[in-house]
């Protein structure tokens, strides 16, 4: 019944990736929400990257509590596996391991070949680079002189990792809760990012999306295992 349930939610999840792929690479969408955060008249994002405070909350400091986190858990696992809470919450805490692990893996390996510029790179907002989208190709007379990686949003993937969080609690109503958490501080991080010209919109939802699917691989995966 689980894994029936856990396939639904694959297929419904791996459909929306494809629509949103097939929509935003056909048509404007982003640049329609990304000129809600430029001032074209001063060629500013609405917030500077050089803010401490904002890049301690929602850029380095998030980073080093998320990594934190997911070392806590490995220490966990490897000290103090004989405790009986952590027996109980095995199999969870692994979910959200492997979560913290291959969701970055996978976005960043995306990244590292995707070649796509981010808004602040692209001359419609005073940068270098022509709209180049995901698929396609650099004009002929664009020289770039190195890979550029902005496609999907890397540092938002930390955050949706946390949406393994669902596969740790038991009770429906903790399900909703975390899943509720998980969305705020994976969008919190993607919107900042967006608001410095880090990131289109299109670039933290697929970065979602992908976190999802590989969630529920891994949760499928895990009750496979425990099957055998």
């Amino acid at each position: 019944m689980m894994l029936k349930f856990l396939n639904r939610q694959l297929l419904i999840t791996v459909i929306c990736l494809i629509i949103t792929l097939l929509v935003f690479e056909t048509t404007d969408l982003d640049f329609f929400i990304q000129d809600f955060f430029y001032d074209f008249s001063i060629n500013q994002w609405l917030i500077d990257r050089d803010d401490y405070y904002l890049d301690l909350i929602f850029y380095s400091g998030i980073k080093k509590v998320l990594i934190f986190f997911a070392v806590t858990i490995l220490i966990l696992l490897i000290f103090f596996r004989k405790l009986s809470i952590l027996k109980e919450y095995k199999q969870g805490l692994l979910i959200v391991l492997l979560s913290a692990i291959f969701i970055p893996v996978v976005v960043g390996g995306l990244k590292s070949v995707s070649n796509t510029p981010c808004p602040k790179n692209i001359e419609y907002y005073n940068g270098n680079y022509p709209d180049v989208k995901v698929f396609d190709s650099y004009p002929k007379t664009f020289k770039q002189e190195c890979k550029i990686r902005c496609w999907p949003a890397g540092h938002a993937s930390g955050g949706f990792a946390l949406l393994s969080l669902y596969f740790l609690f038991k009770k429906p109503k903790n399900k909703r809760y975390v899943l509720v958490l998980a969305l705020l501080v994976g969008w919190s991080m993607g919107t900042y990012k967006m608001l410095i010209g880090d990131h289109f919109f299109s670039h933290t939802l697929i970065t979602m999306l992908i976190a999802w699917i590989i969630v529920l691989l891994i949760n499928e995966v895990m009750l496979l295992f425990s099957k055998s």
